[in-house]
This record gives structure tokens, C-alpha cells and sequence, in this order.
């Protein structure tokens, strides 16, 4: 088939690569406009533009797919199939009615579990033991279209967000593949999604982000690996900001007061509404990210301080 690849962020480029390397012939992509990045906040290309660019591959930056410019340029390239992955905009009807298979979207959960941006943050967040992937038929709802295949994936108990997507992003890669294959042989067949089992799963915001020392250990280790690498747990010293990287509870640790910090020849620890968990690296505002016993020395942690 003919296809042009929508995407925009690093996740996607997996499934664009193995698209390219694919019997189907890519004509283009559509990516997010540059952005500023950076110190110099110079416009940046998207991953997804940055590969088609190193490829010779035409490059569609639409600052909103409705636009006549665009779906002018969409007609004229005729793809029989757009497949997507975290494209990141709405796709208008006039888009979606294009190729004559239509979008189909890649999206990093068990559908309908986890639609939204951020299905694998929640899945981590949420504690759930099993994730996946799914490929289905883009249509006006939010990730509501009809599911061609999917495959499964178990969350591992130290998974952060970026270790998963990255599981995914590879895995699920082929399983897009797959389907446009059996698009074009006319075997594929799209299932609509159950009714029940419907989630959410809308983009964690920084405040999402701050460590919540209240909450039982399990939920802190959880909302901290769900926040790794962004938007980046954090939480506060002084007064002061820091980040934070995965933490490990210990079962048999000391009682601590929720955020009370404890310093131990080895481990620095920090308590929450149950056991305490032992800090993995820490990042003060504008330090490199050190282990939390070098953080603790130099930062000289008197018995009794706490985080938040």
C-alpha cells in the first residue's frame, strides 16, 4: 500500500522505521511543527521529522490538520493508509475520509483501558500488572474506533514509564506492521471496543508529578516510577525543589514520619504513611543528578529534616 506515517515524539520512530522497512511505500510523514527547545529556544524538528529528513522522506507540518494547504497536499499524494503513532492533534473528518483505509493509530494500552495521551503512565501509576498495545481504526472519538490486533505486555514491578514505552514502542512497531499487511491482503478485520472497562488516561501534569508523602509506599513508588523520565517526580528541600528517581520501599525499615529523612552508612531513607522507601538518585536545582547518599552528605541532612 501506499501510506504516509503520522507522529511526532521519539516513541514513534520505531513504528516508522519498521513502516519504511516495510513492503508498503512510504510516501511522507506529518509531524508537529518545529518547536523551541533548548537553552536558545531555537526551533527544534520533531523525532519523527528529524528521521524522514536523514531519509529523503517529504516531511507535512501542518499547525492543525484541517488546514486547506494540507489536506490539499493529502489528496495529491493518495495514500491508501495512514497509520499513526502519538501524532499529538486532533484529526478532522475531512483528514480521516482521505485514504480509503482510512487512519489507523497505534496506541500503547489494552483498549479501552488507558485512552488519552498517557496510557502507560497510568498503567504504571495505577499499579496495573498487564499493559499492551493496540491497533485500531482512528475515527472522531477519543481512541474510540474499532481495535484490528493487539498484544500484551506485563508491567514489571521496577518499570518506570520509559522503560515500558520503549518495550512497546518496539513491539507494538511490528504489530502495525501486521495489520497494514493485512489491510492490503483484505484478511484484516476491525472489532469494535467493549463497552465496559472504559479508563482515561490524560497527560500527567507537573503537580501530578509532586511526591505525595501521605500516601502509602506501594503509591509512592508507583507515582514515581509512572512519572519517570516526564514530566519528573519531584518534591521539595529547604524550600527548595528536587527531583527525584525511582525509589525502592523497604519492608523492614525504620517508622518514619511521612517525608522524614533518615541518613544510614549506605541508604538514605524517607518515610511515607507505611514502611519507609530507600532514595535512589537525587537532583537538586541546577545539579547533576547524584546518588542520594552523596546528595545527603553534601547537602549535610540533619536527623529530623524532610522532604515536601
Amino acid at each position: 500500500m501506499r501510506v504516509i506515517f503520522a507522529g511526532t515524539p521519539a516513541v514513534a520512530v520505531p513504528a516508522l522505521a519498521a513502516v519504511a522497512a516495510s513492503r508498503h511505500e512510504l510516501l511522507a510523514v506529518v509531524t508537529r511543527p518545529d518547536a523551541p527547545a533548548g537553552r536558545g529556544r531555537g526551533l527544534v524538528r520533531s523525532p519523527v521529522g528529524a528521521w524522514a529528513d536523514e531519509h529523503g522522506v517529504e516531511v507535512l507540518t501542518p499547525a492543525r490538520p484541517r488546514e486547506p494547504e494540507f489536506l490539499r497536499r493529502l489528496r495529491e499524494l493518495a495514500p491508501d493508509c495512514v497509520p499513526v503513532v502519538a501524532y499529538g492533534a486532533l484529526v478532522p473528518p475531512a483528514a480521516l475520509e482521505i485514504p480509503r483505509h482510512g487512519w489507523v493509530n497505534l496506541h500503547f494500552s489494552l483498549l479501552p483501558a488507558w485512552r488519552g495521551a498517557a496510557p502507560v503512565q497510568h498503567a504504571v501509576l495505577h499499579g496495573d500488572e498487564l499493559t499492551g498495545a493496540s491497533v485500531f481504526q482512528l475515527e472522531e472519538g477519543l481512541d474510540t474506533g474499532p481495535i484490528y490486533g493487539t498484544l500484551t505486555d506485563e508491567v514489571r514491578p521496577t518499570d518506570t514509564s520509559g522503560d515500558l514505552l520503549e518495550r512497546l514502542a518496539h513491539s507494538g512497531a511490528g504489530l502495525l506492521v501486521a495489520v497494514l499487511d493485512a489491510i492490503e491482503d483484505g484478511t484484516a478485520r476491525a472489532e469494535p471496543q467493549p463497552a465496559d472497562g472504559v479508563s482515561l488516561a490524560p497527560k500527567l501534569t507537573v503537580e501530578d508529578a509532586r511526591v505525595r508523602w501521605s500516601d502509602p509506599a506501594f503509591a509512592v513508588d508507583r507515582r514515581i516510577r509512572a512519572c519517570t523520565p516526564a514530566p519528573g517526580p519531584w518534591t521539595t528541600f529547604r524550600g527548595e525543589r528536587v527531583k527525584l528517581g525511582p525509589v525502592t520501599p523497604v519492608a523492614d525499615g525504620p517508622e518514619l514520619k511521612p517525608g522524614e529523612l533518615l541518613v544510614e552508612k549506605s541508604r538514605v531513607l524517607a518515610g511515607t504513611a507505611t514502611v519507609p522507601v530507600a532514595l535512589g538518585e537525587v537532583r537538586a536545582a541546577g545539579k547533576k543528578a547524584m546518588p542520594a547518599s552523596d546528595w545527603a552528605r553534601g547537602a549535610r541532612v540533619a536527623a529530623g529534616e524532610v522532604f515536601g
